[in-house]
């Protein structure tokens, strides 16, 4: 249990509009595969596997992880919401799967303050490396 709970607000833009995940904010405490810009940027996982099976894999793996819990999802999308340990800061893990470009989108984005200290970064390429022992992911 976190010493405190600083949650924020959830986003309202979070989730899918035209193909695309929300755009980050200007501050550097979030990472998206949909970025245009380097400090945000980061790679979408390639898919190794059958997109169905990979995705549920990726899901799969985010539920198992401690503070964190799927809000809402639908075909080919997800929401979580990871919270840290300490301090409780929520922070939004999105995963969008484009099976025809054989790809899952990501974006992890801090609902508070202005770094995070690499934290959504980390997030994400932690995601990634599990997925790619396990198969899933090139």
């Amino acid at each position: 249990m976190p010493l405190f709970s600083l949650t924020g607000t959830r986003p309202t833009n979070l989730g899918v509009t035209d193909g695309r995940l929300a755009p980050c904010p200007s501050s550097p405490n979030a990472v998206s595969s949909d970025a245009d810009d380097e400090g945000h940027r980061i790679d979408a996982f390639v898919l190794a596997e059958e997109p169905a099976e990979a995705f549920a894999a990726a899901r799969e793996t985010v539920a198992s992880w401690p503070r964190t819990t799927i809000v809402s999802e639908s075909e080919g999308y997800f929401h979580a919401e990871c919270q840290s340990r300490l301090m409780g800061y929520v922070d939004d893990l999105e995963l969008h799967l484009r099976a025809d470009e054989g790809i899952i989108a990501v974006r992890s984005a801090s609902r508070l303050g202005y770094s995070d200290l690499g934290a959504n970064r980390s997030r994400v390429e932690s995601l990634r490396s599990a997925l790619r022992t396990e198969g899933f992911v090139e």
